[in-house]
């Protein structure tokens, strides 16, 4: 067992966690990056409105992640969680390759239930597996290591999907994209091990039953620096999901470019904005938080939400395509600060029993105000403030399904089009205001977040 130990704890199978991590994260963004770039040629073929593509990206995937989220969570406490993120890979695998069969909305919306379902169970269980591989002092920085797989996966899934869509239509880039992450959770099985809980904190080696969720409440309630974390982090989630999923849909009404080049744009824009923040965040934090005060993660993540407002504003409003990505990837990699440092401080802060639990919940919370009502809210404004400035009519009666695209697309000054980059334009902007309150509820956090952190040996709650 002592020999086990060791080896789980190696820098030689630190490595391979990783490596295989951050696989499952690239898959992971990939499946929700190709709806997003899929979404205009999906519009037109299906009819759609943007409302309806809001609740794809949205409610759709929200809906069952939100309820499994925690069950899975609490399971994870108790049995493997490499058995639990490898079916999950797999399971949300086979419902992105199902996207490529559906004939209307409602068997995608369906198939997009599914794809929420399967990624309910890779989160909390990477993250708690995190903290038995690893110190304290390094998990926020193996955490973005990880979840690099973000960007690449991002890139992965706008590039791949657009251009297999340019080439042979949106079905098949599904297909393209569901049926690598089939392999990428059998490998999970093969290579991953389950180490005993609290392996990198030297908890008691005895076998202790995980507290009971009632338990797990009154810790939460208990330390105020965890509970402001979790909602800041939330909210955070509802201005970066909703600019995600629709800013590929801005970048091709905005500049009028084609499905492919949007796509590559797209990926390209969130490749770099991910990378830049999920690093500075979480390895300037450990270092700031190593040398100097431990409420560092707060701190970065509160003045880059405090920031990226204002970046974003200008961003929108440029009317270069150069300038406008280039003050896109300033703007996502000032927001992304928050992402990496807020898993490490959920996992520094909690036993080793209830980090699953503590994952389960922010991803619960996060899933609801993000990817839930972000994008559902982006497209139901986007439809609002469209209808606001048509002078055609009625704007859903006379553009629906993509019109609006079509007129862009043939270089007409047509109504539909104008309509339809205001919309998204006005509704993107009014959607990241959010980050102000925030970056206020990780301010608070600060402020008993020293207090608040995790000691093996503590009393439990």
């Amino acid at each position: 067992m002592q020999n086990e130990d060791e080896r789980l704890l190696s820098a030689g199978y630190g490595r391979m966690f990783i490596a295989m991590s951050f696989l499952v994260a690239v898959f992971n963004f990939a499946d929700r990056a190709v709806l997003a770039v899929l979404a205009q040629p999906i519009k037109r073929d299906l009819g759609l409105s943007d409302f309806q593509l809001g609740i794809l990206q949205g409610v759709a995937f929200a809906f069952l992640y939100a309820i499994l989220g925690l069950p899975i969570g609490r399971l994870a406490e108790r049995i493997s969680r490499v058995n639990i993120i490898a079916a999950s890979v797999i399971f949300w695998s086979v419902m992105t390759a199902a996207c490529g069969m559906i004939g209307n909305f409602t068997q995608l919306l369906l198939c997009r239930v599914g794809v929420g379902m399967g990624e309910a169970g890779a989160q909390p269980a990477t993250s708690s597996l995190v903290s038995d591989h690893f110190p304290r002092e390094k998990r926020a920085s193996v955490m973005s290591l990880i979840f690099l797989g973000s960007p690449a996966g991002a890139f992965l899934g706008a590039t791949v999907g657009g251009w297999v869509a340019a080439h042979w239509g949106w079905r098949m880039a599904f297909f393209a994209l569901g049926i690598p992450g089939i392999l990428v959770g059998l490998l999970v099985l093969l290579l991953l091990r389950e180490p005993r809980r609290g392996l990198a904190d030297n908890a008691p080696r005895e076998p202790t039953p995980p507290p009971n969720f009632k338990a797990f409440l009154r810790v939460v309630g208990r330390k105020r620096g965890l509970f402001f974390v979790i909602l800041g982090g939330s909210m955070a989630g509802f201005g970066m999901t909703a600019i995600s999923q629709f800013l590929a849909i801005y970048l091709a009404r905005m500049y009028d470019l084609p499905v492919q080049q949007a796509g590559s744009l797209y990926g390209t824009i969130s490749a770099i904005a991910l990378t830049t923040g999920l690093v500075c965040g979480s390895f300037g934090t450990d270092w700031l938080s190593r040398r100097g005060d431990r409420r560092w993660p707060a701190w970065g993540a509160a003045i880059g939400l405090a920031i990226a407002p204002f970046l974003y504003w200008i961003a929108f409003n440029t009317q270069s395509v150069l300038w406008g990505s280039v003050m896109l990837c300033i703007s996502g990699a000032a927001l992304l600060l928050f992402y990496g440092p807020t898993l490490g401080m959920i996992q520094n802060l909690l036993e080793p029993r209830m980090r699953a639990t503590g994952a389960a919940l922010f991803a619960i919370l996060y899933t609801i105000f993000g990817s839930g009502l972000g994008p559902t809210a982006v497209g139901w404004l986007s439809d609002h403030f469209a209808s606001g400035v048509f002078t055609g009519g009625d704007y859903l009666a006379q553009c629906h399904g993509g019109k609006a695209a079509i007129a862009a697309a043939k270089g007409a000054l047509d109504p539909c089009a104008i309509a339809a980059t205001h919309g998204i334009k006005t509704a993107l902007m009014a959607a990241v205001c959010i980050f102000f309150a925030a970056s206020l509820c990780y301010l608070i956090a600060a402020r008993t977040l020293r207090e608040d952190f995790y000691i093996v040996g503590e009393e439990k709650a």
